[in-house]
């Protein structure tokens, strides 16, 4: 009976299985196996080159300045985001005045769930249409506009939001955060929904104040589900491809002025598709992977704590 029970699953399972094997992991061990090759992706003529793309990738610098971008929204942007939708929903949930039904969160809490999430709804490429036209360069966008009529920059030197080197990959992050805060913080909601509010009601009458409530009761009761979305947003600072080749100045994916928004995704896409490098390019897909399996195991192992119970 057992046996017969083993052999009807497998049955189920093998199918699903020889898919995800067919369609998941072997395209990723022939790009495993074209880094060692300089395939030029039109051709399937192609030489063995052994490690010599991986030498040229740590002596490139284009690589190594996409390679610091991605880092520098690797450290900030995780953190901004989970801080920012940790305070929204804490404030929506239990950030309201206690009354007969108990600690609430703040009146309207619902319509601003909402509006946080709008923007998580709309396309990468959507929003990054519209935020290239808030950040134009001249007194039409809206930024630049508001500023202008506010009196704080000069109409005839509007800010190149988009084309400064030391402006341009902050705005990405922006974006990013923008569009993530709503995602997380009804991720965080939902989580906090499950925390009895008699917690939090006998914290308030032992006289804790609302910000020792939160890093004392809320944070740790939600600290499984703030590792799972560091991890999550960990590798969206990893990516960015869309939203950068759409929203950067640059030919060919992005990536300007002079490579300062530049992420490896989108140097990978221009040496695959524009340069014919393709062999290089999966060199490259190579790397972006072990450094994300890497920060994800480092990322778990870091955060992780005994769970607490409730």
């Amino acid at each position: 009976m057992h046996k017969g029970k083993n052999r009807f699953v497998a049955g189920f399972l093998i199918g699903p299985l020889g898919l995800y094997v067919v369609f998941m992991i072997w395209p990723y061990v022939q790009t495993f196996g074209y880094s060692f090759t300089n395939w030029r992706g039109q051709s399937s003529r192609m030489e063995f080159v052994g490690l010599q793309n991986y030498a040229d990738l740590f002596s490139d610098s284009v690589f190594l300045r996409a390679l610091w971008n991605n880092f520098l929204l690797l450290v900030s942007l995780p953190l901004a985001t989970i801080l920012l939708a940790l305070f929204f929903a804490f404030m929506v949930n239990v950030g309201g005045r206690g009354g007969a039904a108990g600690i609430q969160g703040v009146r309207g809490s619902g319509f601003y769930k909402v509006v946080f999430f709008l923007p998580h709804v709309l396309s990468v490429v959507i929003l990054a249409i519209l935020w290239r036209a808030i950040y134009r360069g001249d007194i039409a966008g809206l930024i630049n506009g508001t500023l202008v009529k506010a009196g704080i920059s000069d109409p005839e030197h509007p800010i190149e939001w988009l084309n400064s080197p030391n402006l341009v990959l902050w705005c990405v992050a922006f974006v990013l955060l923008w569009w993530g805060v709503g995602f997380y913080l009804v991720l965080f909601s939902a989580a906090m929904q499950s925390i009895p509010k008699d917690i939090y009601e006998a914290a308030l009458l032992d006289g804790a104040s609302r910000v020792q409530t939160f890093f004392r009761v809320t944070l740790p009761l939600l600290w499984d589900t703030v590792q799972t979305a560091w991890v999550y947003l960990a590798i969206l600072a990893m990516d960015g491809f869309a939203l950068i080749s759409v929203m950067t100045p640059g030919s060919n994916f992005g990536g300007g002025p002079d490579h300062s928004s530049e992420v490896m995704a989108t140097y990978l896409m221009r040496n695959f598709l524009a340069f014919g490098k393709s062999g290089y390019a999966c060199a490259m897909g190579v790397v972006i992977l072990v450094l994300t399996l890497i920060l994800s195991v480092v990322t778990l192992r870091i955060s992780r704590r005994e769970h607490i119970e409730y």
